[in-house]
């Protein structure tokens, strides 16, 4: 009975399995699915927004995911902004918004899976439009759309403040970025507390991550040694 049993590395990473300059990797994902996972992730009417990705995905706007427990019916819906229920007290939403924690740890995942895997695994991002990018390029692509939310546009707004006029026009206060809490998953309007300079704060660094990472030398001697001599020069 055990001989039919298929080994476990056969649903997860196979940690004996050599990557690129022989490194090993521990992943709950097999190649397989991390292409599954992403080709969600990567699609503009489920995660990927032109400000990051989504705590949930946008196809459960007009499709909510519905369960009866005790002979009530719930739903989750996608909601982009506030909580619509006083769960969590009411201003704290994970039914759609932007979070940053969140893409730091996908942003870093990313890299470090660029550095198993090399240039040769490619993916479509976004979903349905033709480009085949990296790893290092899909997260380089999540990081550009996050910082979108703080810088000008072509309009010279910041979508950080959402419809605000005083904080959108007024000299004295334009350029006074804040770092909310969460982000709007449609438009990347700042929601929840405008002081969060623990997490949020990290768009800074992935504003200089672009700049400072070299992915050639992140294939060559892997993402933790060059993370740290970047970290440590800046």
């Amino acid at each position: 009975m055990l001989g039919k049993i298929a080994p476990s590395w056969t649903q997860i990473g196979n940690p004996l399995d050599e990557g690129l300059h022989g490194r090993r990797l521990l992943s709950p994902l097999n190649q397989q699915k991390l292409r599954r996972v992403l080709e969600r992730m990567l699609d503009e009417s489920e995660f990927l927004s032109p400000f990051g990705i989504r705590a949930l995905s946008r196809y459960h706007k007009d499709h909510p995911y519905t369960f009866g427990v005790g002979g009530h019916i719930y739903s989750v819906n996608y909601e982009p902004a506030e909580s619509s229920t006083g769960l969590f007290g009411g201003n704290s939403n994970w039914r759609g918004p932007i979070w940053v924690p969140v893409n730091a740890l996908l942003i870093q995942s990313l890299r470090k899976l660029h550095s198993y895997y090399g240039d040769e695994f490619k993916v479509e991002c976004p979903k349905g439009s033709g480009k085949q990018l990296t790893l290092w390029q899909v997260a380089d692509e999540i990081a550009r759309r996050l910082c979108n939310i703080f810088l000008r546009d072509e309009q010279g707004r910041r979508p950080v403040y959402g419809a605000s006029k005083q904080f959108r026009q007024d000299p004295n206060w334009r350029d006074l970025i804040l770092f909310y809490e969460y982000f709007h998953g449609d438009n990347g309007a700042g929601i929840g507390a405008n002081h969060q300079t623990g997490w949020t704060s990290l768009v800074a660094w992935f504003m200089m991550s672009r700049c400072v990472l070299d992915p050639k030398k992140i294939l060559e001697k892997g993402f933790d040694a060059i993370a740290m001599e970047a970290a440590s020069s800046n």
